[in-house]
Formats: structure tokens, sequence, C-alpha cells
């Protein structure tokens, strides 16, 4: 696509939010479309894709345009020429692009490639913990496949639909999906597009759900008539799926710290027609008020997200060593207090969206080498190299 100056300076403009500023990169993207209403969906898409690109390489650019250079600002512009040119495009005769040498970028982006960290564009921290947690061999891989871009999966509703009625409805506007293997509610979209607009969307007939993540609800193995806690139900894709699958026959309780989350969970209920969701904003007394009271109890824990960098780069920016280090102390506090709310011969599902033994398997064994009344049923590993977004599920039971 020929560059534009105003389209270039939106790019910009919401880099430098994103690494300077601090914004998350979807915030700062949508805050970008948003100011700009009058853009074309080939504007839009352009900005968008072109933010995350730069986000996703971010260390490989700078390393390529400031070698062996100390640089106190960043400029913008040549980090741009320097994205473009390592793809094989050329760039605009501007003022801005004065001193880009092309050969010299190739020469050095063919070099520095060489060196995992560079080639996949991550800081040294995280690079070494990967090793450390995985393997050269496993890390290496799986890093590679997290620097591609995620696939659109949506989940049809099956309160509402069937996914060869959705399917065919979407066809019907241009909209071509295809289904994926053993994953009974999931359709994957062939091209990217916003369906936000669509009038299947406005009448809950599917949500946006990585295939992964649509992993979790049939895990349970909930049936209808249960009582299921969803404890950290964020905006509650994970509950939805649950309310689908034992048909609104039963009571499922979405908890969060967070208000604004659980305002956005009751809107897609609602939407869904999800009838048998509550919520509930966590509070001090909260595991007490629902001791053991749970069939079933999942865990979505917050955690470094290193399985999902496909849909958010920006994280490699964002976490550290001191971040992941006290998550892992929050995901023990959180099974340990949570579990409570399982009653007797009840199941406890702890998940994750990370792919770091220390974040799901070591986490499971120190809670029941601490717990007894708990025993380990099974659990699954998702990585990367599978094609969808990382994570990782365990099933325990309470005996007593």
């Amino acid at each position: 696509m020929k560059l534009h100056r105003s389209l270039v300076k939106a790019v910009i403009e919401t880099l430098h939010q994103i690494m300077e500023g601090g914004r998350y990169a979807d915030s700062a993207v949508g805050h970008s479309l948003q100011q700009n209403s009058k853009w074309g969906s080939r504007d839009r898409r352009y900005i968008a894709e072109t933010v995350y690109d730069m986000v996703r390489w971010w260390r490989l650019l700078i390393t390529i345009l400031y070698e062996n250079e100390e640089n106190s600002t960043i400029d913008y512009y040549k980090l741009i020429a320097v994205n473009k040119l390592i793809k094989g495009y050329d760039v605009p005769d501007w003022p801005e692009f004065d001193g880009i040498n092309k050969s010299k970028i190739i020469d050095t982006a063919e070099r520095i490639k060489k060196i995992r960290k560079y080639r996949e564009s991550i800081p040294d921290w995280l690079d070494q913990l990967g090793v450390d947690e995985l393997g050269e061999s496993i890390w290496t891989s799986e890093l590679a496949e997290l620097n591609k871009e995620a696939r659109v999966v949506l989940r049809v509703n099956t309160l509402k639909t069937s996914r060869i009625q959705l399917q065919h409805l979407l066809l019907e506007q241009g909209i071509e999906t295809s289904t994926i293997g053993d994953y009974a509610d999931a359709l994957v979209l062939s091209k990217r597009s916003n369906l936000n607009y669509l009038t299947e969307y406005k009448l809950g007939l599917f949500e946006v759900q990585d295939a992964s993540s649509q992993l979790i609800a049939p895990f349970l193995a909930v049936e209808e008539g249960m009582c299921i806690i969803d404890a950290c139900a964020g905006a509650g894709g994970k509950s939805l799926h649950i309310a689908s699958l034992i048909k609104n026959k039963g009571k499922i309780i979405c908890m969060d710290v967070e208000d604004r989350k659980l305002v956005e969970l009751k809107k897609r209920a609602h939407r869904g027609g999800a009838s048998c969701i509550q919520t509930k904003l966590i509070s001090i007394d909260t595991v007490n008020q629902f001791k053991n009271m749970a069939d079933c109890v999942l865990l979505d824990a917050p955690c470094s997200g290193l399985g999902v960098l496909r849909r958010n780069p920006d994280a490699k920016w964002k976490l550290n060593l001191s971040f992941i280090n006290k998550i892992k102390q929050t995901q023990q506090e959180i099974i340990t207090n949570y579990s409570q709310m399982v009653k007797p011969n009840g199941i406890l599902v702890y998940a994750t969206c990370s792919i770091l033994p220390s974040e799901n398997q070591q986490q499971v064994e120190q809670f029941i080498s601490k717990n007894k009344n708990f025993k380990f049923i099974e659990d699954k590993k998702v990585f990367p190299s599978e094609g969808f977004d990382g994570f990782y599920m365990a099933k325990l039971k309470r005996t007593l």
C-alpha cells in the first residue's frame, strides 16, 4: 500500500501512546480510529495492522536502525521505513526518510536475525525465562508461532442457533468461515473482518472467542441443573459458553473484582440469551458467602498472558520478571482461597492463558501438596504451535 502522510502520522501517534505512554495497544488503536471516523475501511485496516506489526517487531526494528548506537529519542519515521524495507517494499522520497540506506538495513537485518532474541523481537529476560522453563527447542518453536497473526475465531451461541445455520447466514453476506476438527462450536474467519455491525452479532448468535479458549467450558464437564461459579469471570466469554452447554438449566455465578467487567458481562449475557447467569462483585466476605456451594468452580486465573502474545504483542514490552513472580503468588492465593467454594465431590478447574509450567502444572502441584482434600483428575496443555492461543487447564476433585 502506498504511504500517505496522514496515515503514517496516525500510526506514529498511536505507537507513541503504546511504547512511551504505556497505553495498551487495543485501547490506543481504538482511540485513534474513533478520532478519525471519516477514514475508510482500507485506511483503518492499514493503521491497525501497521501499529500491531510494528509493536510485534519493535526490538528487531530498533536494533536494525540503531545497532551499536546510543539513541535517547526514537525516530518513528525511520522505524516505519525500516519496517517497509525489510519486508521488500520501497519508501517514498520524503525528507523524513533522508539518510536511510536500504542495502545497509537489509544486510543488518539478515545478520541480526540469526540471534533469536532479535529475530523474534523479545526482551533478554523473557528469552531466558522461556528457555529455563520450556527448553531451547520448544521455546524457539513456540516463540516463532507467537509472532504470527492470530486468526479470528467465532463461538456459535447454541442457545440461539447452530453452527451450520450461522455459517450459512454469514456466507450470504460474503463472509466465509471454516470449521475446526473437534471444536464443536467454532468457526474460523477466512479473512479478518469487523463483525460487530452484523445483525447476527447484535442478536447474540455468536461471540468472538479463540478456539483454545473454547476448550475450557467443555473441559468442566458441566451438567444441567448444576451450580457453577466462574470466580475470575472478566467479561464472561467462558461463562457464556458454559450457559449454552447447560442450556440455561442451572445457575452460573460470575465473579470479578472489577465492576466494569461485570457490567459488560451482563450486556453480553442479555444479548446472548444466557438467563442463568448472575453476577457478583468480589468483596472480602465473598468466599465465606459461597463456601461449599458450587458443583464446579472455574478459576481462569490472572497470568502473564504469554500464550496470547499473538493478539497482545505489546505485553512483551509491558511485562517484567517482577510482575510474573508476583502474579504467581496471586495465582496460588486465588486457588487456595476460592477452592473453598467447591462443595464435597465437586470439581475445581484451574486455567491460564500462559505456557509457562511455573504458572500452570507447578501451581496445581503446590496446591495439592497443601490441600489433601483435593485430588488431581486431568490436565490439558495447548501450545500456540497447535494453531491457536496457548492455554492450560487442570481439573481437580474435592474429596472431603
